[in-house]
């Protein structure tokens, strides 16, 4: 069986999103004749974690860790002392002390790609002596953080091992890159790097086409789509017990660069209008949400139609998922075309209606439209969306069901899988 190394910061414990990308990949490599070898942190600084997500790894898996001198685990240690939020300090709309700028900036001009630079060196170390010993036939990298690229990048470089380079997010062109006080040098230097790393990589694949497609508008060749996708074994216990209540749900964190200010005064109007929906509607908030986001939201829906269950294990997610009337995604109000949250598809497989609220020309639109699995609005568009969710109420109360989707099954990590697979049996041979 060929072996693939996966470097990648995030690997149970920790918990998220983002650790599901390289696990579910390398839980399946193995049934397309791959053996995935992890390359991961020692001690990491992970926001949070996830037990469950132990059971993911396949069994007698091959971990090699190198430790890492955290500045974000620094940073977010004094910003406490601060006494200021360590939430999206980089979208927040709270000010920003002296402190928390001084900061930023020197995370921004000293610690390139990103956080987790000082990882690059000690990692090239760590995997050119393991390389020196062991074979390897291709690599598998995935950023952000981009950290991950770099160390891919040299690695590939120094041994001319096939690499399939992943990006979740893109890098100089992601949406948050224009809101960190770069120096000219620093971004000369961040850019450098991305051109190399599109150099060296002999394939490039992202988490759209529009992240694709925008790659190869700076230099990016040989892209294509890795989706996100979701595990089909996540689902398999879960027995759907629809909720009492009218539910909306959103997962994930919530913070001011999608609050949904139209859609939370729909509500609002609602409760106070319609007496069966002040008795029966839920907003559930499953994961963090901003202070200030959460006090604007107080201000339209009372806090007995609110339910915030905080952070949660991934189980619990999903069977809220599946006993939930409508499931809320937004997509980011800024250079959003190509954002597709990864719990969208989740909420395919959830098999309930879908409310998106963001670029109806989108990416995640598209597949919404695709798998007919809901119905896409603009931030602006209130009179629509209210139109829509008193519909869906009177289908509640009804007794009828909302969801019409289907036609999601391509997007399972196993069929994700078997195209990463496919790609590395490509530039192996392209390389013989």
């Amino acid at each position: 069986m060929k072996k693939v190394l996966i470097i990648t910061y995030y690997w149970p414990p920790a918990g998220g999103i983002g650790v599901l990308r390289c696990l579910k990949i390398a839980k399946y490599l193995r049934s397309f004749g791959y053996e995935p070898v992890i390359y991961t942190v020692k001690n990491p600084s992970y926001p949070f974690e996830d037990q469950s997500n132990f059971k993911d790894i396949p069994e007698n898996i091959e971990v090699i860790r190198g430790a890492v001198v955290e500045f974000e685990a620094v940073f977010k240690k004094l910003i406490r002392r601060q006494k200021q939020s360590v939430n999206n300090i980089v979208f927040g709309p709270e000010k920003q002390n002296w402190f928390v700028k001084l900061a930023m900036w020197v995370r921004a001009n000293y610690f390139i790609p990103d956080a987790k630079s000082r990882w690059i060196k000690p990692s090239v170390k760590i995997l050119s002596k393991y390389l020196e010993e062991n074979k390897i036939d291709a690599i598998f990298s995935d950023g952000p953080p981009h950290t991950n690229t770099v160390i891919a990048c040299e690695i590939a470089k120094k041994f001319g091992i096939p690499w399939l380079s992943d990006y979740q997010d893109p890098w100089t062109q992601v949406d948050y890159y224009s809101k960190f006080p770069l120096s000219k040098k620093a971004d000369k230097k961040q850019k450098a790097l991305e051109q190399e790393a599109f150099k060296y990589a002999d394939k490039i694949v992202s988490a759209s086409p529009s992240f694709s497609a925008g790659l190869e508008d700076i230099g990016a060749k040989n892209t294509d789509v890795l989706y996100y996708g979701y595990d089909e074994d996540d689902f398999k216990d879960l027995v759907p017990v629809p909720d009492k209540e009218f539910t909306l749900v959103h997962a994930g964190i919530l913070a001011g660069d999608r609050y949904p200010e139209n859609l939370v005064k729909v509500v609002g109007e609602l409760i106070k209008k319609k007496e069966s929906f002040r008795q029966h509607f839920r907003l559930k908030l499953m994961g963090s949400v901003e202070e200030t986001t959460l006090n604007k939201i107080k201000e339209f829906i009372p806090e007995e139609n609110l339910i915030l269950t905080g952070h949660v294990s991934r189980e619990r997610v999903l069977q809220e998922l599946i006993n939930s009337h409508i499931l809320l995604i937004l997509v980011n109000k800024e250079n959003s075309k190509g954002r597709i949250p990864g719990k969208l598809y989740e909420y395919f497989r959830a098999q309930r209606p879908i409310l998106l609220i963001g670029d109806m020309e989108g990416d995640a639109a598209e597949l919404i439209n695709i798998t007919n699995s809901g119905t896409c609005f603009e931030y602006e568009e209130a009179d629509k969306l209210k139109i829509q969710l008193d519909q869906m109420f009177t289908n509640f109360e009804n007794g009828v069901d909302s969801y019409t989707g289907g036609n999601f099954e391509q997007f399972s990590n196993f069929n994700q899988t078997k195209k990463v697979a496919d790609w590395l049996d490509t530039i192996l041979n392209e390389r013989t």
